[in-house]
């Protein structure tokens, strides 16, 4: 089944919101272009995907990939610019392998860098105003509920927990510290030290199940084989000058930071999920599962395609369209509620099932049960 392409025609049979003034009628019909906003940069985005094996043993946490269950997993591909293609490749090598056992995921990751250097050694500061990695986890894909990771050189952490991505209001929930969690930076050179030249910096985290369960609410936790979630990594990464031998962060209006990520989401904006990597949990011996596609992702990219457009109505008209014509093969079924709405298909899957999935006007996104 193809994609919805940039959806659209939202046609104004009807309108509803809140309003305290009255506002001039829109015309009959909205222009489909102006109606697409950031979807139509980050629709052409494919998420990718991994497979991410069991360990065969106990996994030390050294910022290292010394056990032999690390030479088994695959790397992901190289991190690209957080908008895709056509940006430039980044300056430097970024990859990353997962494993999986019964009490933890476990990330390991290599960042290629000249020069190592970290400033911030408060736990749950603003990590990324230094160079880090970071690690966002959606379990059961529905765009609400994550949790985000932030980690620096000096292995000075950051974890917090969006109950809503931030333009849908957020809030974020600052220090929501995963209980028996561990960390480890591993640094090919020498940390601080402008003098020389390093050859990068490692991490290895270990996240229990245990911890991940409160985000996981509709899936299993400890995933089972076959399990999919929404996964996706990033690298902030600062230009710097050497002044007086010590190393000096660019000002952000001056030269902003870069943002190279695995999975692109066409928006220098992290807190997308919709555009998050998939991550199929495996037990089967490394290297012989087979990714399966999510036969809902057609279904997931016309209803995002529709909250897209809806943004953009409602910022034009303070009020959301009621109806909706779509390029897609897929009905969808628009409701009104108050200052909102929902909005719902069905698709038919490969197997000869059904599925109907629902959006409401914050970006849940949920598949409802058969």
């Amino acid at each position: 089944m193809r994609l919805v392409s940039s959806l659209l025609l939202i046609a104004l049979a009807g309108s509803y919101g809140c309003h305290t003034n009255p506002t001039p009628a829109p015309p009959a019909v909205a222009d489909p272009a102006d109606l697409t906003g950031d979807w139509s940069k980050m629709r052409v985005m494919t998420p990718r995907h991994y497979i991410c094996y069991r360990a065969r043993a106990p996994i030390a946490i050294d910022g290292q990939s010394n056990e032999a269950s690390w030479g088994d997993a695959p790397w992901t591909e190289d991190f690209a610019d957080i908008e895709g293609p056509p940006k430039p490749a980044p300056r430097f090598r970024t990859r990353a392998k997962m494993l999986w056992d019964d009490q933890n995921l476990y990330v390991y990751a290599e960042l290629e860098e000249p020069h190592v250097w970290g400033t911030i050694t408060k736990k749950n500061e603003v990590i990324f105003y230094d160079n880090d990695f970071e690690v966002f986890i959606d379990p059961d894909g529905d765009n609400h509920n994550y949790y985000e990771f932030e980690m620096n050189a000096l292995n000075t952490i950051w974890e917090l927990t969006l109950v809503k991505p931030y333009r849908d209001g957020g809030p974020a929930h600052l220090g929501t510290n995963l209980e028996g969690l561990r960390s480890a930076v591993h640094v090919r050179g020498t940390l601080n030290n402008a003098a020389d030249t390093d050859r990068g910096w490692s991490v290895e985290i270990a996240f229990p199940w245990t911890a991940l369960a409160p985000y996981a609410n509709a899936v299993s936790c400890p995933p089972r084989d076959g399990n999919k979630w929404r996964v996706n990594f990033s690298r902030v990464e600062w230009l710097i000058d050497i002044i007086d031998g010590n190393y000096r962060k660019s000002p952000r209006e001056a030269r902003p930071e870069d943002n190279w990520v695995w999975s692109p989401q066409g928006v220098i904006d992290m807190p997308r999920p919709e555009r998050w990597a998939y991550v199929q949990f495996s037990t089967a011996a490394p290297g012989a599962a087979t990714f399966k596609p999510d036969p809902t992702l057609p279904a997931r990219d016309a209803l995002m395609a529709v909250y897209h457009a809806q943004r953009e109505f409602q910022k034009r008209f303070k009020r959301y369209s009621t109806s909706l014509q779509n390029d897609a093969n897929l009905p969808i079924t628009l409701t009104p509620k108050t200052n909102g709405y929902t909005a719902t298909t069905v698709i038919h899957l490969p197997d000869g099932s059904a599925r109907t999935l629902q959006l409401d006007d914050d970006s849940r996104l949920r598949v409802l049960p058969p």
